[in-house]
């Protein structure tokens, strides 16, 4: 077994790696640049090494920088984490020629599965199912047809050179295709100057469903059952299950079966994926294909570890030290249900923008779990961070905060367990979607399994503005409003030099949600009585919340636990829990009479702005002063979370003053340039 190893990696993969790797008595060494010098990964390690400034390109992805930091410190096995280098297949051949372990697939299956092209031909030669389609030139509409009914419709007619949508037409019918064929290749030459169209099958309510495969030195190849990973955004993994909703135990075996067969026919071993695509309208369990193979470690492997009490980690360093695996896929087993959810730093009330900045207070929800394994029981919570209260997110890697894993002997289980633990996430000072991802485990498409690709964009197509709440909620959030009133009230109230003897109501009018609630508290041994209506039961609400705590804790009815996060204003209360944030006004009843005649405060009009939407570099300046501007024109170029963002003219205007240069930081809302 090796005796030190070093993680090419940074953050939470480095962290997980590090814990692993300690237990089975390792030693560790990280790396790290500028950005990362105080990182929670570097202060874990048994030694950290200095790669170079904060962008990766400088630091985390030299490869001579990596292989020169294992030397100075005796490290005889490299882990790659998710693979800033894992990809490389010169990595991998670099490591063999130092005499150093990688701790990952060999450099042939690196390559092998490196080009997507390539690999579709070994997948297919392998026995895997891949799209169908025809690649070659279609020489009229008579062919087409032919070609589409051989496939079988829908089918998909896309330009050869075409994207952004363009060049493409779907077609259900052969009608469908000799009306569209021609059209196509009008729009393909037009567009992109090349006349050429291919048809390949269209996949009906695509599902993103992949397979975790675990292979020794010694010819051993199991697959660990499938992962969910359908819920995306742009294409980035937001949402992960083991195992799928839609996939039954004999699609299961199917699936295992190719995936294993591709990973042999490259010669694989340690951990890999095998992603497909897969149809939810075809309920044969036939209609998946093969997208592509992942020859390293993913994200979302807790739930696998979660489902089958295996510690992915550990596998691949055993078998990169040459062990056997110590199991067949007849001892496999799948247990419970496990969800992943990604904290992201980005705002999804601001369309998802990137936010970067120091984490003000980063408390997550205490894990309740033996670490990497425990299958059975109640349920458990796992969190994977690389990240601590102070520190910083920063502009030039990944925006992901920490995952979130839970376990439950059903899906709804560690779905519920899911939402209680984002209730207990403390997280301020940059934007996250700690609400988007509570409002996902509860919306009821989710909660019938009913996933797509599309499911983002498809249920949330105007944005996300929180989750909604029921009349139920409202109810019990202006119940906890109130208990939280009269506990502040109370410790006013015990205030010792006051002028007058204070008196205190109990007596309150709370507005929430468009909502009035005229209540009234009684108080009893275990907490309050918190009365509506005579003719409704009244609320029993007990907690420990002391004033000042930013987290509270209310048992309802002496069964329900509703964890809400607190913040005091001016005139009342900001509560979230349950996937968004209420704003709740709590008033004693003469207060509530003289509020309505309060005259509303009108927000300043910043329309003459262009304000930074994300903090950011502002990495180019499009217009001058005095320069007159369209609507849709180019100001400004904002690079955030290695993305550059184009800010564009919303109306016509004149440019009156430029507040800062290229190269300037910018915090969100910063003023760049004004308009006349």
């Amino acid at each position: 077994m090796f005796k030190k190893i070093l993680v090419a990696n940074r953050g939470e993969i480095a962290c997980r790696v590090f814990r692993t790797a300690k237990r089975m008595g390792i030693a560790t060494v990280a790396v790290y640049s500028d950005a990362d010098a105080r990182a929670p990964h570097v202060l874990m390690a048994d030694e950290a090494v200095r790669l170079g400034p904060a962008p990766a390109a400088e630091s985390y992805l030299k490869a001579e920088l990596i292989l020169a930091a294992a030397k100075a410190t005796g490290a005889d096995a490299i882990h790659p984490g998710y693979g800033f280098l894992s990809e490389r297949e010169s990595f991998a051949k670099a490591c063999a020629e130092a005499g150093i372990a990688f701790v990952g697939p060999p450099a042939n299956a690196i390559a092998a599965m490196g080009d997507k092209i390539e690999s579709k031909k070994l997948a297919k030669a392998a026995g895997v199912n891949v799209v169908p389609g025809y690649l070659g030139e279609i020489a009229d509409t008579d062919e087409a047809v032919k070609i589409a009914s051989d496939i079988g419709y829908p089918v998909m007619m896309k330009a050869s050179a075409g994207g952004g949508g363009k060049g493409m037409r779907l077609a259900w019918s052969e009608q469908d295709v000799r009306e569209g064929f021609e059209a196509t290749k009008r729009e393909g030459l037009a567009s992109f100057g090349d006349d050429r169209v291919f048809i390949e099958k269209f996949i009906e309510q695509p599902r993103h469903i992949e397979i975790q495969l675990i292979g020794d030195q010694h010819g051993n190849i199991v697959y660990l059952g499938e992962r969910e990973c359908s819920i995306q955004r742009r294409h980035q993994k937001v949402v992960e299950e083991a195992p799928s909703p839609f996939v039954t135990p004999e699609m299961r075996r199917k699936m295992g079966e190719q995936a294993v067969a591709l990973a042999r026919a490259v010669g694989y071993y340690s951990a890999g994926t095998v992603e497909l695509i897969v149809s939810g309208a075809d309920k044969t369990g036939d209609g998946f294909y093969f997208l592509e193979m992942n020859t390293r470690l993913q994200v979302e492997h807790p739930v696998t570890e979660a489902v089958t009490g295996l510690d992915l980690v550990e596998q691949m360093i055993r078998v990169a030290a040459g062990e056997k695996l110590a199991f067949t896929q007849d001892e496999v087993t799948l247990t419970g249900w496990a969800i992943e959810n990604r904290v992201y730093a980005e705002d999804p009330y601001r369309g998802f923008l990137p936010s970067t900045g120091r984490l003000v207070r980063y408390a997550p929800p205490a894990a309740q779990e033996t670490p990497y394994g425990a299958v059975g029981g109640d349920g458990y919570v796992r969190v994977d961070d690389g990240v601590a209260e102070g520190g910083e997110v920063s502009m030039f890697y990944d925006p992901m905060i920490a995952k979130l894993i839970t376990w439950g002997n059903t899906r709804d289980e560690a779905a519920d367990l899911q939402v209680a633990a984002l209730d207990r996430f403390q997280l301020d000072g940059l934007g996250n979607n700690i609400d988007f991802l509570s409002a996902l485990m509860q919306h009821p498409r989710f909660r019938s399994g009913a996933l797509t690709t599309g499911f983002i964009a498809e249920e949330y197509p105007e944005g996300f503005e929180g989750a909604p709440a029921d009349a139920t909620l409202l109810r019990k959030l202006a119940a906890v409003a109130t208990v939280l009133d009269l506990v502040q009230a109370s410790r006013a109230v015990e205030i010792s030099g006051q002028l007058a003897t204070p008196t205190m109501s109990t007596e309150r009018v709370v507005l929430i949600g468009g909502e009035r609630f005229d209540i009234s508290v009684d108080g009893h041994a275990g907490g309050m009585l918190v009365n509506f209506d005579p003719n409704e039961a009244p609320l029993d609400i007990a907690t420990g919340w002391q004033p000042g705590q930013r987290l509270a804790q209310f048992r309802i009815d002496g069964e329900e636990l509703l964890s809400v996060g607190v913040q005091r204003g001016r005139a009342g209360w900001t509560l979230r829990t349950r996937g968004a944030a209420h704003d709740v006004k709590v008033y004693a009843p003469r207060v509530a009479e003289l509020a309505g005649h309060m005259i509303e405060k009108i927000p300043p009009d910043m329309s003459r702005f262009l304000l930074a939407p994300m903090p950011g570099l502002l990495t180019r300046i499009e217009v001058g002063e005095g320069e007159k501007v369209e609507a849709g024109q180019p100001l400004a170029v904002v690079e955030a979370m290695k993305m550059e963002n184009i800010l564009r003219a919303e109306k016509a205007g004149v440019v009156k003053a430029i507040n800062f240069a290229a190269g300037d930081s910018l915090a969100v809302d910063a003023a760049i340039l004004e308009f006349e």
